[in-house]
C-alpha cells in the first residue's frame, strides 16, 4: 500500500461518507485520481465495495522517535582541535523508527506515531517510511522545529569519542498529541514505545492504551521515566544495567538475575526479556523463566540488534508463541541483525527468521 493510499483510507475509516470530491481537496490531487487510488484499495481488499466499507487489517502501533545518525571515523588517531580525514556517513535511526522497520520487513502492518521537523532529514526518513509500507500519516512534520538528530565521532579503535544528540522535538510527543491519534492506539493489537517521548506521554499511554504496551528502556536516564508505569506494561525489554536500574537488584550471578526478573514482575508487568550481551537472554513470565544463548552468527555490526529483538517478539506475540519461543525469535532476529554493516539488515526477513529458529531447536 502506497503512502497516498494510506492517507486516503485513514480520511476514509474517519469519515466512511465523505466524498470523493472533498478526498480530492484534503489531498490537493484531483478527482480522477483519487478514484484510481480508492479502485486500488478496493483491488487490494481494502475496501469492501460501495459506501466504503473499511475492513481493519490487524496492526501493530509504534511510539516513539526516528533520528538522522551522523557518523564520523578518522582513518587515524585523531588530533584534537582539528580537521581529520576519514568517513562521514548519514543513516536513518532511532529506536522507534528501527523497530518499525523491522517489523515492516517481518511481514506486520505498522503504524508509526512521531514527529518530523520540516527539514531534508525528515523527507529522507519519510521516503523510506513509504517504501517500507509504514504508515506516517498520522505523524505531523512540524514547520518550527528540526528532525531529531545525533551525531557522533569514534576514535581509530571504533570506539565512540564524542556524540552529540539533538532531540529537542520529542517534547513536542505530548500526552495531547496520544489523545488526538486515542483510536488509531486502541484499534492496534499490540503497542510498541521507546523512552524518547516525555515522562507524562508515556503515562498517557500507559493509563489510556488497551492494547498491550511492549517497551524498550533505550538507556539508564531514560529507562527512570518507566518507574512509574512498570506494572502496566505487559512487556519490557532492558539491557543488563536498565534490569538493575529499575529492579533494584544488582546482576552477579544467576541467582541475582532470576530475582531481578521477579523484582520487575511483582510490579504487575507481564514479561521481561533481559538482554545479556554475549550471555544470550534471559525471559520471565508469572509461570516461567528461561535463559537462553546466543545464535551463532558472523558479527559484523551489534549496533541494531536490540531493535531486531524486539521487532521479533512482537511479531512472535501476535503468532500466540510462547515465551521460550518467543525468546528464540528474538535472538534469532539480532543473530540476523549483527551480519550486516548496517543498522537494520535488509535480509531480515520472515522465512529467514523461522528458519534460524528452527535450526536451533533441533540442536
Amino acid at each position: 500500500m502506497t503512502q497516498r493510499e494510506r492517507q486516503l483510507l485513514n480520511w476514509i475509516k474517519e469519515n466512511p461518507l465523505i466524498s470523493q470530491q472533498e478526498l480530492a481537496e484534503k489531498a490537493g490531487i484531483t478527482r480522477s485520481s483519487v478514484a484510481v487510488h480508492i479502485s486500488n484499495l478496493m483491488k487490494k481488499g481494502c475496501i469492501a465495495g460501495k459506501g466504503y466499507i473499511v475492513r481493519t487489517a490487524p496492526y501493530a502501533a509504534v511510539v516513539g522517535g526516528v533520528n538522522m545518525d551522523i557518523g564520523g571515523w578518522p582513518s587515524e588517531t585523531p588530533v584534537a582541535h582539528d580537521s581529520n580525514p576519514g568517513r562521514v556517513r548519514m543513516s536513518l535511526g532511532g529506536v522507534g523508527r528501527n523497530i518499525a522497520h523491522n517489523m515492516a520487513l517481518l511481514g506486520l502492518d505498522v503504524r508509526l506515531l512521531t514527529v518530523f521537523g520540516d527539514d531534508l532529514n525528515a523527507q529522507k526518513i519519510a521516503a523510506s517510511c513509504a517504501e517500507l509500507g509504514i504508515d506516517i500519516s498520522h505523524s505531523p512534520f512540524l514547520p518550527d522545529e528540526h528532525t531529531s538528530t545525533y551525531l557522533f565521532i569514534n576514535d581509530e579503535r571504533g570506539d565512540m569519542s564524542l556524540a552529540v544528540n539533538d532531540m529537542d522535538i520529542y517534547r513536542r510527543l505530548t500526552p495531547q498529541f496520544l489523545a488526538q491519534r486515542q483510536k488509531l492506539l486502541d484499534g492496534a493489537q499490540v503497542v510498541a514505545a521507546d523512552t524518547n517521548p516525555p515522562a507524562e506521554t508515556l503515562r498517557y499511554l500507559a493509563d489510556h492504551c488497551t492494547a498491550p504496551i511492549f517497551c524498550d528502556p533505550v538507556s539508564t536516564v531514560k529507562a527512570e521515566k518507566l518507574r512509574p508505569i512498570l506494572g502496566k506494561l505487559h512487556t519490557l525489554k532492558p539491557n543488563r544495567i536498565e534490569a538493575e536500574l529499575l529492579s533494584g537488584v544488582k546482576i552477579r550471578d544467576k541467582k541475582s538475575l532470576r530475582l531481578a526478573a521477579e523484582r520487575l514482575l511483582e510490579t504487575g508487568l507481564r514479561r521481561v526479556f533481559i538482554s545479556l550481551g554475549n550471555d544470550g537472554v534471559f525471559a520471565a513470565d508469572h509461570e516461567r523463566a528461561i535463559h537462553l544463548p546466543v545464535i551463532p552468527g558472523t558479527m559484523v555490526n551489534t549496533t541494531g540488534c536490540g531493535d531486531a529483538f524486539m521487532a521479533a517478539i512482537i511479531y512472535a506475540y501476535l503468532r500466540g508463541t510462547d515465551l521460550a519461543n518467543t525468546a528464540r525469535m528474538g535472538l534469532a532476529a539480532a543473530s540476523i541483525a549483527m551480519e550486516s554493516d548496517e543498522t537494520i539488515n535488509p535480509a531480515m526477513r520472515e522465512d529467514e527468521l523461522l528458519r534460524r529458529v528452527e535450526t536451533v531447536k533441533m540442536l
